[in-house]
C-alpha cells in the first residue's frame, strides 16, 4: 500500500479509536482492538499473528492507560521513549546490601540512570503519527510497532512475506537492544505455538490462534561456558569481581566465596529491581567496590546475565542470614515509578527461577520466592533502611502462573488462614509519591491495603520499624507498613461482612474481601502462637545461633529482637522450620578465625509471615498448631 494511503488510514483509525488516558476505558466493539492489529498488519505487510505475538511478549496486549513501562516503553507494542520518564530511588542510601554486622557497613553510591533506545521516535518518523498519539493511543501504537517490524525486515533484505516463518530476524531485532541472539524471537514463536486468548486491561478481548511455525532462524551467539541458566534462556556470563581492594584483608569485593549447597542449603530466591538501566547495572556489578547479585534480566527482551555462581554468596538483600542462603535476581526497572514490567522479562525470570528452584530443591511458593521487600531488617536499627523493591506493581499472581505454581488454590471453604489474592485488573490502590506532583497512576497492584478497623476511612495499621513515633502507615509508594501481597498467607483474626482481619505486626489488620469480588482465598495450614504462660515472645530478623555455638576467636553475633511485639492470642502462619546458622566470611583469603565456615547452633527457628516481611521466632517460644 502507498505511504499516503497508509497515513490516511491511520488518521481515520486513530480518530475512531480515541485516546486512552488515565480515566476509565470507554465501551468499544468487542473486535475493535483485534481489528486494529489486523489493519496495521495489512497496511504494513506484516503477518497479523507475528504482530500479535510480538505485542504480547512486550505488554500482554495491555495499554497501561498510556503510562510507561519500567524502561520507558509505551502501549501494547512497547514503543520506548525513556526521555519522558523520571525515576525515584527505591530505598534510602543508608541501606547495607551485605547486611552483616560483623563487618563495617557497605554503603554503595546511588546508581546512575541512563537512556536506552528511542523506538517511539523512529515509529513516529515511519508513520507520520504524533509521538503523543503513539504513547497514549493503542491503535496508533500498534501501527507504530507494525511499521518498525516492516522496517527491520527490509533492513535485513528479507521479503515482506505472509509466512510468519520468514520474520524471525525482524522479530529478534524488535526489542531494540543491539545484538540480537534470537532468544526473544524464540519466545515469540513459542507464543505463536501456544496461542493466547485474553481480555486487555481496557476491556478488549483478543485472540491469537495457536499456530506451530518452524521459523527460518539465523545463527545465534554461543553460550558462555558454565553459565547456570536453562538452555531456552538467552543468558551470558558477566562475572562480578572477587578481588582485594585495599591492603587490609577485609578490603575486598564484591561477594563472598562459598560452596553451596554442600556448605549451606539455598532457601530463597530474592526478586529485586535494578533502579537503573540494564547497561548501568552491568557496569555496577563489575565494580569490585560495589555490591553484587547473581543475575540481571533486561526488560526489553528478557536477556539474562549471570554474575555470581549459585555456590557463592552475593551481597544484595541487606540481611546476611538471607544473603548466605539466597540467590538474588535483579530485574531492569524502577519500583517507585508506578510503571509496569514487560512480559518478556516476566517470562525469562520465571524460566530462570523454575530452573534454579528445581536444581536447588527450593519450593515454588511465597515463603521461598520472595521480594526484596519481604526480607527483614537484621536489627531494630536497620529495619527502616531496608529496600522495598520490586514494589506493589510486581504481578506476583501472573509470575507464579508462569512458574506453573499458581498462588491461590482454594482447599477449604472457610479456613483459618487466607492467601492474599487480589484481581490485578480491579485492585488499584491509589498510592502516592511516584512522580514529582506526589501522585501514582491508578495501576493494578498485587498488594491490598490494611486498615486498623473495617472501614475505608479508618487509619492504616502501624509499623514501628518504619514509623518509630507510632503514627499510622501511609499510602506512599515506599511505605509498605500496611500492605499484604499476593501469595502471602496470614492467619485470620476476624471477619465482618465484606471485611477480613488478619494478624499483622502484632495488630488486627482489616482489608476489603467481599464474596462478590474476593481479594483473598481461604486456606489451611500451620500457625504459631506463644506457648502457654508467655505474654509475649521476641521476633527476629535473622536466625543466628546461640552464643555457646561460636568457636573461640569468632565474635558472637547477637540474636537481637526487633521492635515488634508478638503477644499471646495472636497467630502467624508458618513458612519454614530452620536451623540456626551463621556463615562466617570476613576476609579475602579466609584467614580470619572461623572464616568460610557455617556456625550452627542448637537453637531452631520458625519462619513466619509476621508483616509484609518474613521474620523468625525461636521454636522453643511458640506452639505450632493447625489453623
Amino acid at each position: 500500500m502507498r505511504a499516503a494511503t497508509r497515513t490516511a488510514t491511520a488518521a481515520v483509525i486513530v480518530l475512531l479509536a480515541g485516546t486512552v488516558g488515565p480515566g476509565p476505558a470507554m465501551a468499544a466493539p468487542a473486535d475493535s482492538r483485534q481489528l486494529a492489529y489486523r489493519t496495521a498488519a495489512g497496511d504494513f505487510d506484516v503477518p497479523e499473528s507475528v504482530l500479535l505475538a510480538v505485542s504480547y511478549l512486550q505488554s500482554r496486549w495491555d495499554t497501561n492507560a498510556g503510562t510507561p513501562s519500567t524502561v520507558g516503553g509505551y502501549g501494547p507494542m512497547h514503543l520506548t521513549d525513556v526521555q519522558s520518564t523520571t525515576a525515584r530511588p527505591d530505598g534510602p542510601a543508608a541501606a547495607d546490601p551485605r547486611g552483616d554486622a560483623a563487618r563495617p557497613a557497605l554503603v554503595p553510591a546511588p546508581a546512575p540512570r541512563t537512556t536506552a533506545t528511542q523506538s517511539l521516535d523512529r515509529a513516529a518518523a515511519l508513520t507520520g503519527l504524533d509521538p503523543q498519539a503513539l504513547r497514549t493511543d493503542p491503535t496508533a501504537n500498534i501501527r507504530g510497532g507494525a511499521a518498525l517490524l516492516a522496517r527491520y525486515q527490509r533492513e535485513l533484505g528479507a521479503p515482506l512475506s505472509t509466512d510468519p516463518a520468514d520474520w524471525y530476524g525482524a522479530v529478534a531485532r524488535y526489542p531494540g537492544v543491539g545484538e540480537a541472539d534470537g532468544a526473544f524471537a524464540d519466545e515469540v514463536y513459542a507464543v505463536l505455538a501456544e496461542g493466547v486468548t485474553r481480555t486487555t486491561d481496557d476491556g478488549h478481548p483478543l485472540r491469537l490462534a495457536a499456530t506451530r511455525v518452524e521459523p527460518h532462524r539465523s545463527p545465534t551467539r554461543p553460550r558462555s561456558d558454565g553459565v547456570e541458566c536453562p538452555v531456552t534462556l538467552s543468558c551470558e556470563w558477566i562475572p562480578a569481581p572477587y578481588q582485594q581492594t585495599g591492603p587490609a584483608p577485609n578490603n575486598y569485593g564484591n561477594h563472598d566465596l562459598s560452596d553451596r549447597p554442600a556448605r549451606q542449603k539455598i532457601e530463597y530466591i530474592v526478586i529485586h529491581d535494578t533502579e537503573t538501566s540494564y547497561d548501568d547495572t552491568i557496569r555496577l556489578v563489575q565494580d569490585p567496590t560495589y555490591v553484587s547479585w547473581n543475575y540481571t534480566i533486561r526488560s526489553a527482551d528478557g536477556h539474562t546475565a549471570q554474575h555470581v555462581k549459585a555456590k557463592d554468596a552475593a551481597w544484595h538483600a541487606g540481611n546476611w542470614y538471607v544473603n548466605a542462603k539466597a540467590i538474588g535476581i535483579e530485574h531492569e526497572g524502577y519500583a517507585a515509578q508506578g510503571t509496569w514490567f514487560t512480559e518478556a522479562m516476566y517470562r525469562s525470570s520465571a524460566k530462570l527461577v523454575r530452573y534454579l528452584a528445581l536444581r536447588n530443591g527450593i519450593p515454588l511458593d511465597r515463603t521461598h520466592i520472595i521480594g526484596h521487600d519481604n526480607v527483614p531488617g537484621t536489627l531494630p536499627t536497620t529495619v527502616r533502611g531496608m529496600h522495598w523493591d520490586p514494589g506493589p506493581y510486581w504481578d506476583w499472581n501472573h509470575y507464579f502462573d508462569l512458574l506453573h505454581a499458581p498462588l491461590a488454590v482454594p482447599v477449604v471453604p472457610r479456613g483459618g488462614t487466607v492467601v492474599i489474592d487480589p484481581d490485578l485488573r480491579t485492585n488499584k490502590p491509589r498510592f502516592t509519591g511516584c512522580d514529582t506532583d506526589g501522585t501514582c497512576p491508578a495501576r493494578g497492584s498485587s498488594a491490598v491495603v490494611l486498615h486498623s478497623a473495617p472501614s475505608d476511612t479508618a487509619p492504616l495499621v502501624k509499623d514501628l520499624g518504619l514509623h518509630p513515633d507510632g503514627t499510622p502507615s501511609t499510602m506512599d509508594i515506599s511505605d509498605h507498613g500496611a500492605r499484604a501481597s499476593a501469595g502471602q498467607r496470614f492467619a485470620v483474626a476476624d471477619r465482618r461482612g465484606d471485611w477480613t482481619a488478619i494478624w499483622y505486626l502484632g495488630q488486627v489488620a482489616w482489608f476489603r474481601n467481599p464474596r462478590s469480588a474476593p481479594t483473598a482465598t481461604p486456606s489451611f495450614g500451620l500457625v504459631v502462637t506463644p506457648k502457654p504462660g508467655r505474654a509475649t515472645v521476641p521476633v527476629y530478623g535473622r536466625a543466628y545461633p546461640e552464643q555457646a555455638a561460636y568457636p573461640e576467636g569468632v565474635p558472637y553475633q547477637a540474636v537481637t529482637p526487633l521492635q515488634y511485639t508478638f503477644s499471646a492470642g495472636e497467630r502467624y502462619t508458618v513458612g519454614n522450620l530452620l536451623p540456626s546458622e551463621y556463615y562466617r566470611a570476613t576476609t579475602f583469603a579466609g584467614t580470619s578465625p572461623g572464616d568460610w565456615t557455617v556456625i550452627r547452633g542448637a537453637t531452631r527457628y520458625v519462619q513466619i509471615q509476621f508483616g509484609h516481611r518474613i521474620m523468625f521466632v525461636n521454636r522453643d517460644d511458640v506452639l505450632i498448631l493447625p489453623s
